[in-house]
Parts: C-alpha cells; structure tokens; sequence
C-alpha cells in the first residue's frame, strides 16, 4: 500500500508535531494498521488508534490499494468517536 500525502495533510502533521510530538511515521502506522477505521463524510474513510491520552485520527481516501491522507488531528474526545 503506498500512502499519498495531500499538502494540508502534511501542513496539519507539522501543526500536530509541535503540539503533541505526533511524526509523520506514526501518522502512516495508523493508516497501515488502525485500531479502527470508520465512515467519515462522503466516501471518506478514518483510520484511528487510541495515542497520547486521546485519539489520533486520519481521514483518508482509499485508491485502490493506497490510501490518501486528507488530513490528521487528535482529540480528548475518544468516547465520541470511538466504536
């Protein structure tokens, strides 16, 4: 699986690893093995892991085999969005 990163997904990753230390191969260990994915908007796909006391989650679009990073952020809120 080859993962594409859009300009603002990697914009927000620099934005997240100066907040919470999160690095861009973490980002894509998420996207190759989430604890979970759910439906998004759209045809918009998350892939999430429980990370740094909250929850980091990728929004991506799958292309065949590969996945497209849309953006990423975390949040306290695990129990919103969590299944």
């Amino acid at each position: 699986m080859k993962i594409l990163w859009t300009r603002h997904a990697e914009d927000r990753q620099k934005e997240w690893e100066k907040k919470l230390g999160i690095k861009k191969d973490e980002v894509e260990r998420v996207l190759r093995n989430p604890e979970q994915i759910v439906p998004g908007d759209k045809e918009v796909l998350v892939a999430q892991s429980k990370a740094y006391g909250g929850l980091l989650r990728v929004p991506f679009a799958a292309i065949g085999e590969d996945r497209k990073v849309l953006t990423i952020y975390w949040t306290s809120k695990v129990e919103r969005y969590w299944r």
